[in-house]
């Protein structure tokens, strides 16, 4: 990510905080299409990343070709777009995460948008057809759009289908679970929490998922959710990820380790 991304993204964070409640599921939806729009148009993408185009004329374009999205929507994409971008890619992964960040801040208390994700993610990828479905470059945005909404339907909130629609709609050349894995983090700091993705052989108990909570919340500094996987193969012990870093206590890990200590 480049240093202007950076900056540009903090803007544009801030800019969501001015987005009432009510227009937050809405404003991130609309988000949604409007990255699709721009991705889909290479002249659009350009113009709108490009750093010598005045953000006042960024503004018109937007509000031209817009017009038909809310006006919390269109004033927020204005906003993100006005802002300099390190690159075109950037500048579309930023408004989708302004969009997933909208639509998270949408959930009632009482949902888990994240949760949900991470189960929409385990299913997909524990089968290779369902993956290959709403992953394959062959299948048309339509189609993988209508497969999501039969699967998902009243089964997940509102929130988490909007979300997964668009992800699967436009994947940017990314893999499903790598797609689900951000989003479901991006959820979770938006309501100032980590995840964890707990990785171990057999179930844990509640009073040792507490303590690897109050643990790793002390480390990181914040609260955490944890998603917990139950992969036999990896023998005893722990596997887990955090964003980018990764704490391997696994037997199997240890065992490979030794391994190549004797071959060397």
């Amino acid at each position: 990510m480049g240093s202007a991304t950076r900056v540009a993204l903090a803007s544009a964070r801030d800019a969501l905080t001015k987005v009432a409640a009510k227009d937050a599921l809405a404003t991130g939806t609309q988000l949604f299409e409007a990255a699709r729009v721009i991705g889909g148009s290479a002249q659009l993408r350009s113009m709108l990343a490009d750093p010598s185009v005045a953000a006042q004329d960024k503004t018109s374009v937007i509000d031209q070709v817009f017009s038909s999205i809310g006006a919390p929507s269109r004033t927020l994409l204005a906003e993100i777009v006005a802002t300099r971008w390190s690159t075109q890619d950037e500048l579309l992964a930023g408004i989708e995460e302004v969009g997933i960040r909208a639509v998270a801040s949408s959930a009632p208390a009482t949902s888990s948008v994240e949760a949900e994700l991470f189960s929409f993610g385990a299913a997909v990828s524990s089968d290779p057809e369902l993956e290959l479905a709403v992953g394959s470059k062959l299948g048309t945005p339509a189609a993988k759009s209508a497969l999501v909404t039969a699967l998902l339907g009243t089964k997940a909130s509102p929130q988490t289908l909007a979300i997964v629609d668009h992800l699967v709609q436009q994947p940017r050349g990314r893999r499903i679970g790598e797609l689900i894995r951000v989003a479901a983090g991006l959820v979770a700091d938006q309501a100032d929490l980590a995840v964890a993705t707990v990785v171990s052989a057999a179930p844990l108990s509640a009073a040792q998922l507490d303590r690897l909570r109050a643990g790793l919340a002390k480390s990181y500094g914040r609260d955490l959710k944890l998603n917990v996987v139950i992969d036999p193969s990896i023998i005893g012990g722990l596997r887990v990820q955090i964003g980018d870093d990764v704490i391997d206590g696994s037997v199997s890990t240890r065992i490979n380790d030794l391994r190549l200590q004797l071959a060397g």
